[in-house]
């Protein structure tokens, strides 16, 4: 790790800025709808899932070990498929998604702030959402290191809220309730994991910390796997104690709130502003770990062409334009568009861009010294999740369809109309 008072950010604190973006509003909405398909067995669908994870962990942190950069993911992709149209789009794609994703989760921060303070006033909601998209914009303005250590502030707190939740209900916990002979089939299980993998998506963030490590190659691998590794018991250990406290049923009805009821048998409705405090922490330091990447992803397109240049300078000679349009477009649609409709785009996309960016590790892995049949099964885990998820929900819902559809073809006309207008100026 770097040493006290060093300007680099340590394994752990790159790590939390990674645990940070994937410990968010998602586990405190997923258990139910996740019930919903795997009853009790959550908890193994999360344990899947953090498998499918570390598979795209490996491929990132062997391309990240190689060719540490604050392009992150995009870099990657470049690296296997060269500076043309496909990266161009796959960057797009990227700071869309990531802008949609981001505001969707300051959009909690704001519902819950406004549950809590304003008795779940609509107008309060947006301005807590555009609130902590501000504040944590003048986080980023500051630096990568002021990220870091108000992120690990917010982990701490996070995490050690959930795991005093973890040790109670687990203590407390009916063995019965989560007996196999009351699981559904496997294929089931298998199928939840389309949902309980994106609690898990935050982890690509950590890439962009490349830039601000003193030993990419050796520390952004570790970082990862720290990551992944504290997410994946986390969320195990919540479903357990979830599932061992209140039936299927109970879950599927409590919802959002689930966590809140299932910690009210041992700590009453303490229970229940301890998980509103933590899911408060939990959105804002997602909110914080989405707009990161902003600045230096811009800056390093833009430097390559994929951008326009306009993004990779910094007003003042001091603020990024990127991280400054990044939030601009956050705080559009957290305050004039309703996301709930649109809430698995960023997912879908996440999913896609995983895929593309382990197609482009083969190309390289002889740089990289990747094991081909790990990248076979990285490709192939985010394909099943990817192509489950469209067969089991994105199909039932046409307005996630056509938006995904418009953002796809957003990216492809922001890329062909950027490459035209550079290739007409140097005619």
């Amino acid at each position: 790790m770097a040493a006290p008072g060093s300007t680099h950010l340590t394994i752990r604190q790159a790590a939390f800025i990674g645990v940070g973006s994937m410990v968010g509003a998602g586990i405190f909405a997923l258990l139910g709808a996740a019930g919903e398909v795997a009853g009790a067995a959550v908890w193994l669908s999360f344990l899947i899932a953090g498998g499918v994870a570390l598979l795209q962990g490996y491929s990132f942190a062997k391309l990240g070990a190689r060719y540490p950069t604050a392009g992150g993911l995009l870099e990657y992709v470049a690296k296997g498929f060269g500076d043309g149209h496909l990266t161009g789009v796959t960057a797009w794609l990227t700071y869309t998604a990531n802008a949609i994703v981001t505001a969707m989760v300051a959009v909690s921060f704001g519902s819950y702030a406004s549950d809590m303070f304003t008795d779940k006033n609509a107008a309060w909601a947006k301005f807590f959402a555009a609130f902590i998209i501000v504040v944590m914009t003048l986080v980023n303005l500051v630096g990568s290191l002021l990220v870091a250590r108000a992120q690990t502030v917010i982990v701490y707190v996070v995490l050690g809220i959930l795991v005093v939740f973890a040790v109670v209900t687990l203590a407390d916990m009916d063995p019965s309730l989560l007996a196999p002979s009351g699981y559904p089939p496997f294929q089931d299980i298998v199928s939840s994991v389309a949902l309980t993998f994106f609690a898990f998506l935050g982890f690509g963030i950590i890439t962009f910390t490349a830039k601000d490590l003193a030993k990419p190659s050796r520390e952004l691998p570790r970082a990862m796997f720290l990551a992944l590794g504290i997410a994946t018991v986390i969320y195990v250990a919540i479903a357990l104690g979830v599932f061992g406290t209140l039936t299927v049923p109970e879950v599927i009805s409590s919802g959002g709130t689930a966590l809140a009821v299932a910690a009210k048998p041992a700590l009453g409705q303490a229970g229940y502003w301890l998980m509103a405090v933590t899911a408060l922490f939990a959105t804002a330091g997602a909110t914080n770990a989405g707009l990161y990447p902003a600045a230096g992803l811009s800056e390093r397109l833009a430097a390559t062409g994929q951008f326009p240049p306009v993004m990779g300078r910094r007003t003042a000679g001091r603020i990024p334009n990127g991280l400054l349009i990044q939030a601009a477009i956050c705080l559009v649609l957290a305050v004039f568009f309703k996301l709930t409709a649109i809430a698995s785009i960023g997912s879908a996309v996440a999913l896609l861009i995983f895929m593309l960016v382990s197609l482009a590790h083969f190309r390289v892995r002889g740089e990289t010294g990747a094991n081909a049949p790990m990248l076979a099964l990285a490709v192939g885990s985010a394909g099943v999740v990817l192509a489950t998820f469209v067969v089991a929900d994105l199909i039932h819902e046409p307005a996630s369809l056509v938006t995904l559809l418009a953002v796809l073809l957003l990216s492809i006309a922001l890329d062909v109309a950027w490459k035209r207008s550079r290739r007409t100026a140097a005619a």
